[in-house]
């Protein structure tokens, strides 16, 4: 059995789990998640909390509980609290602004480019060269980070682009004479 896999999930205040066959959907206070189980992994409610067990047999069941696991616990700690992801704009004349469902980015390109968030996905500009992802699905908050990154890409220079707000650009060394 996985290491990961052995550690119970425990539920806190106000988070409800409901266990189908192979479905999961998890309720608290910031919305609902649904997740599709493998059938090579039992999720189980024990005492409050809930455990992954890999069935007898099956095949990769040991590592697909503790995956499993993973996802699941990010489900509850999604829906109680909510995960945030903070970009920083790094360049003369980079800004972002928030409108609505769209995001609005001026990257240095000749055109301003605008994001459109997912359902389940907001997103805020406390400065106009801050950015903050938040939503209760850690993959969606994550995968959203990725493609606005994805416009501008921090360069290895000068720095500019659009970077996480923990990310270190170790910078390169230009060219000498």
């Amino acid at each position: 059995m996985s290491r990961v896999a052995k550690n119970p999930i425990v539920l806190p205040q106000g988070v409800e789990v409901i266990l189908g066959s192979e479905l999961i959907s998890v309720t608290g206070p910031l919305g609902v998640i649904n997740f599709t189980v493998n059938p090579a992994v039992r999720v189980e409610k024990e005492d409050g909390a809930l455990v992954c067990k890999a069935v007898e047999g099956a095949a990769n069941a040991d590592a697909l509980s503790g995956t499993v696991r993973a996802i699941v616990a990010n489900m509850v700690t999604g829906v109680s609290k909510g995960f945030e992801r903070k970009l920083n704009l790094v360049g003369v004349g980079y800004r972002a602004q928030a409108q609505g469902d769209t995001l609005n980015l001026t990257l240095g390109f000749s055109h301003p480019v605008s994001h459109k968030m997912p359902t389940g996905v907001k997103c805020e500009t406390p400065t106009q060269t801050e950015i903050v992802i938040k939503g209760v699905d850690k993959q969606q908050v994550g995968q959203v980070a990725a493609e606005i990154r994805a416009y501008r890409k921090p360069e290895p220079y000068k720095g500019k682009g659009v970077r996480y707000s923990d990310e270190v650009i170790v910078l390169k060394e230009t060219k000498k004479k």
